[in-house]
């Protein structure tokens, strides 16, 4: 059976960036921004406030695993937070630990925090599938998943980048499926969570090919045309078309850089009727031609090799 979820996932190609424990004490108040980059933590033991990218405050408890695919701006504090205007900076303590706030009263706060990066060139257009925020309480398999990854990402073992890979592509998928319920953010993992649209989803995802209508798509839901429709686009936050359309030039653009089928197969696999009707809704989605896209991947993959290259040399 065909996987939206774990397609989505893999084709981000997940890596590890950072990974640290945060222990607190006394008031605090940081702010970072990413770059919407992922961001991700466990709450160990006490609590703290968290603000992500504007939105409503969060309260984090012993528990309590957060998840943002793309943050730009994140802020968190203690319960009690510190005089306005005052910002804190982590002081490190050695051995991925960092101690924020008192510096010598008693702790009340621990977390593992971690950070990575989405490798996909398409991570943009796959991330706007995702929730923009997930919040789970009291799920122990995280924070274990969270502690492989934090203790894989200080060790220098062989293999280590395969492993981190796999272990972020697995804390990814378990999170956002632990949050499938009707309180989690419009998106994929909502529409999946949904018996009737999960149908009609993974038959998007089953073919791709397909001339696809929303009547059709209705029909494999078992819901009328209109309700389909209102209820695709309040759960997923996308209209049926649109998702279709995102993942038809996520495949596209996949399929492009691996450089195993001209630009007529690759319309055909998604389908459309022909390498130019292609072209065209490519070039107006993605901002230029396939062959453009294709060979300026090849370009900057060349130059970024080499730059690799020099690096190794000179180290």
């Amino acid at each position: 059976m065909i996987d939206p979820l774990a397609e989505v996932v893999s084709l981000l190609q997940p890596g590890a960036r950072f990974s640290k424990v945060v222990i607190g004490a006394g008031p605090w108040h940081i702010h970072r921004s990413d770059a919407g980059q992922p961001f991700y933590c466990v709450v160990l033991e006490g609590a703290c406030h968290v603000e992500v990218d504007g939105q409503a405050a969060l309260t984090l408890q012993s528990g309590d695993f957060l998840l943002v695919p793309a943050s730009w701006g994140v802020a968190m504090s203690s319960l009690e937070p510190p005089p306005a205007g005052i910002k804190s900076l982590p002081v490190a303590q050695g051995n991925g630990v960092f101690r924020i706030g008192d510096q010598d009263g008693p702790t009340d706060l621990r977390m593992l925090v971690g950070h990575c990066s989405f490798d996909s060139p398409d991570a943009d257009l796959l991330v706007a599938l995702l929730p923009r925020l997930v919040h789970i309480r009291g799920e122990q398999r995280l924070a274990t998943l969270m502690t492989l990854v934090g203790e894989e990402s200080r060790e220098q073992r062989p293999a280590r980048e395969v492993v981190l890979a796999r272990l972020l592509e697995v804390l990814l998928i378990e999170a956002l499926r632990s949050n499938a319920g009707t309180t989690a953010s419009p998106g994929l993992v909502r529409g999946l969570a949904d018996d009737r649209l999960a149908l009609a989803i993974r038959a998007m995802h089953a073919q791709p090919d397909r001339n696809w209508t929303v009547a059709q798509l209705a029909s494999e839901a078992a819901l009328s045309r209109s309700a389909f429709f209102e209820r695709f686009n309040r759960t997923v936050g996308v209209a049926p078309m649109a998702y279709l359309l995102a993942w038809r030039m996520a495949l596209a653009k996949h399929l492009l850089r691996k450089n195993e089928a001209g630009v007529a197969a690759i319309a055909e696999r998604i389908g459309y009727s022909s390498a130019s009707t292609f072209s065209t809704a490519f070039t107006r989605h993605v901002g230029q031609p396939p062959t453009h896209y294709a060979r300026e991947y090849v370009r900057t993959s060349v130059q970024d090799h080499d730059q690799e290259q020099v690096i190794s040399v000179r180290s």
